[in-house]
């Protein structure tokens, strides 16, 4: 069968590449051939900034590959049980079943799976939000200690690059 396999990850920072290795593995143990690769670098929280996500499921639709492989649910969504339960829905009637490699249970036949998805969405909700709480109070500790955050003002980068020596910018 023909398989595509959805890399994500959450900044620029990090590197799908550490998830192709073991996805592609694992779609030969399956004996499908990957016909496409989706990867992008953006938040899974933020609905509408997986632009590969979007053209994934296009694709789906199109009937482009019979399989998805992922490394884990929360890197297709963390925005809860309904988003992650309407997108594998929305590939299950496209006629792609998911596959993720943390998740072996998503090769088991069955209706459990929807609940397990469930499980998962909610999981995957609740961990960002929590990243985002230590975060949030990260910030407003340092702001407590006086320190200034996020970009100088203009007016400082401007001083900055007046004061640096010739030839250096």
């Amino acid at each position: 069968m023909r398989a595509a396999l959805y890399l994500r990850v959450s900044t620029q920072e990090q590197h799908t590449q550490n998830q192709l290795p073991a996805l592609m593995v694992m779609a030969q143990r399956h004996e499908d051939k990957v016909v496409a690769i989706y990867q992008e670098a953006e938040s899974a929280w933020r609905a509408g900034h997986q632009a590969n996500l979007a053209r994934l499921l296009e694709d789906a639709h199109k009937g482009r590959f019979q399989t998805l492989y992922v490394w884990s649910m929360d890197r297709l969504t963390r925005a809860g049980p309904l988003a992650i339960l309407g997108l594998v829905d929305r590939l299950r009637r496209s006629g792609v079943r998911v596959v993720s490699y943390q998740e072996p249970w998503t090769e088991a036949p069955g209706e459990l799976g929807d609940l397990l998805y469930s499980i998962v969405g909610w999981v995957a909700r609740m961990e960002s939000q929590r990243r985002s709480e230590r975060t949030k109070a990260g910030l407003a500790r340092a702001r407590a200690e006086g320190k200034r955050l996020g970009r100088p003002p203009r007016g400082a980068v401007l001083e900055a690059i007046k004061r640096s020596p010739p030839g250096r910018s």
